[in-house]
């Protein structure tokens, strides 16, 4: 990693604020997005500087076998390090778990649909696809979610934007492709979702749908001006999610899911539950003939006003997971 320079206040210093984004069509609207926001509510002149990561390089292999989603933020980091970005707007469920040294999240944007999408020329939803259907995608979680479902389904790789899948389903490559809804709502491609799958049935990846906005950690200036956009339940949402995949070692290479949503209490007042479900890694062989193994589902309800009571309902749905069998590679994970 780059070493990082000393900071200057952001009053001392009359440039513009530089975000530093991927090229995709969809994560140049985040960045637009963020954009808007900064320049609205903090009155701060912003550019973009679009880059290209190793994950959008590399598309002939699953994120698992060439380093996992870590590859969408490593250049952007490197241009913070350098100080030709002061800002790296991400999907958060693309950002690894734990950041490297000297980099922190300033804040989590409001969710969108955090959901899964159906989408397809030809079928309304999962159930109406015949037997042998080819479905397409690159996530080892839907890839286990869906098999759960429709173990019938011939379900093979899917990588490139949001675009280029789309691209690949319309040219008839596949019966149906799964997508995060999030991308398509906010490219107006809306009308593309068949159906949004409930998040009982699948449930989304860790941070899904949610926005975060990533500094150097030694940015006090940034630290203190970006707190005031966060979006303090999702924030604490998306961390009891992370801290599942994080106790269980997460990462792309992990068939895990981890969702919350708004639930009651005993005592009649507000909380979260978390729901989350873990799949054998060596369920994802394509051997037809293969028995795979059943999902481990983990779920617990607890109140969460701090980040700490967030990471500490993550551990308690992890441990939950581990006690119901789940493992990394062939061993426990604690």
């Amino acid at each position: 990693m780059h070493s990082i320079p000393v900071a200057e206040p952001l009053a001392s210093r009359p440039k513009t604020v530089v975000i530093a984004t991927r090229e995709s069509r969809l994560a140049m609207w985040q960045a637009e997005h963020v954009r808007a926001m900064l320049e609205l509510r903090l009155g701060w002149q912003v550019q973009l500087l679009g880059m290209t990561t190793m994950g959008d390089q590399i598309l002939d292999r699953s994120l698992s076998k060439v380093g996992g989603k870590g590859l969408f933020v490593k250049e952007l980091e490197v241009a913070l390090s350098e100080g030709r970005a002061d800002i790296a707007v991400h999907s958060l469920k693309d950002v690894p778990m734990d950041l490297p040294e000297g980099f922190t999240l300033a804040c989590v944007l409001e969710r969108e649909d955090p959901r899964d999408a159906f989408v397809s020329n030809r079928f309304a939803s999962l159930a109406e696809l015949p037997h042998g259907a080819i479905v397409g995608t690159s996530s080892l979680r839907r890839l286990v979610l869906l098999r759960a479902q429709r173990p019938d389904l011939d379900i093979r790789p899917l990588r490139g934007n949001l675009d280029t899948r789309l691209r690949k389903l319309d040219e008839g490559g596949y019966d149906a492709i799964v997508l995060a809804a999030a991308g398509l709502k906010r490219l107006g491609l809306e009308s593309r979702i068949r159906l949004a799958f409930d998040e009982a049935h699948m449930l989304p990846a860790a941070g899904q749908g949610a926005l975060g906005i990533e500094v150097r950690a030694d940015r006090a200036d940034l630290l203190e001006a970006l707190a005031g956009l966060a979006h303090q339940p999702t924030w604490l949402a998306v961390t009891a999610e992370r801290s599942v995949s994080r106790a269980m070692g997460g990462s792309c290479s992990m068939p895990l899911a981890a969702f919350t949503r708004a639930a009651a209490l005993p005592d009649g007042t507000q909380g979260l539950q978390l729901d989350a479900a873990w799949g054998d890694p060596d369920s994802v062989d394509q051997d037809a003939a293969r028995v795979f193994k059943p999902l481990v589902f983990a779920t617990q309800t607890a109140a969460v006003n701090t980040f700490a009571d967030a990471q500490a309902l993550g551990d308690a749905v992890a441990a939950q997971l581990r006690a119901g069998g789940a493992v990394w590679a062939g061993n426990p994970v604690g």
